[in-house]
């Protein structure tokens, strides 16, 4: 869990970056130039103490880069602000494999509702594509304190609520099959 939150952190640390720097100097090519060098230093920080760096970690360095060189190019942080969407596309993507979801499950989930698993992965894949296309449009109107909000406390509500009603949902059938499972074994 907490490898998973560090590189949500690190994915996400460009667009803070650029956030707090825009909001302090009120200048999107200030903020946008040191979040493209803060990324870069991400990447030779991450070299020099020898850790591997996979496909993710050099799309999202050029994904900096060119979105924050069209905000410095245009003065707008509007590009730099979609960033956050283009990860929830690429998850979506990566969800919309069948069966992605089962090794993440208990086993007595997987092998009592399997259907249900595959099902609720698809419905994953639905909402990163939904929260993308939210974070876009958020970005689209330019107002800072709005996505700031969005991107802290809308993503991560939509992810625990999806995550508490599929738990839910789940433990429900689950239960009921095996009660049912028993009454017809005696």
């Amino acid at each position: 869990m907490r490898d998973v939150l560090v590189r949500l952190a690190t994915d996400f640390l460009s667009a803070i970056v650029f956030l707090v720097v825009y909001l302090v100097t009120g200048s999107v090519i200030i903020g946008a130039a040191v979040a493209i060098a803060g990324s870069v230093a991400q990447v030779i920080y991450a070299r020099i103490r020898g850790q591997q760096l996979n496909f993710m970690t050099y799309a999202s360095i050029g994904l900096v880069v060119v979105l924050g060189g069209a905000s410095i190019l245009t003065n707008d942080p509007r590009f730099v602000l979609a960033k956050p969407s283009i990860a929830h596309f690429a998850v979506a993507l990566i969800m919309l494999k069948r069966g992605w979801m089962v090794r993440y499950m208990p086993q007595v989930v997987s092998e009592t509702i399997p259907d249900y698993v595959n099902i609720a992965g698809y419905a994953w894949a639905a909402l990163m594509f939904v929260l993308g296309i939210g974070t876009i449009a958020v970005a689209l109107t330019g107002d800072l304190k709005l996505w700031t909000i969005y991107v802290s406390a809308v993503l991560v509500a939509a992810k625990v609520l999806a995550f508490a009603i599929q738990y839910v949902i789940f433990r429900v059938i689950v239960t009921s099959r095996i009660r049912a499972a028993r009454a017809i074994g005696t």
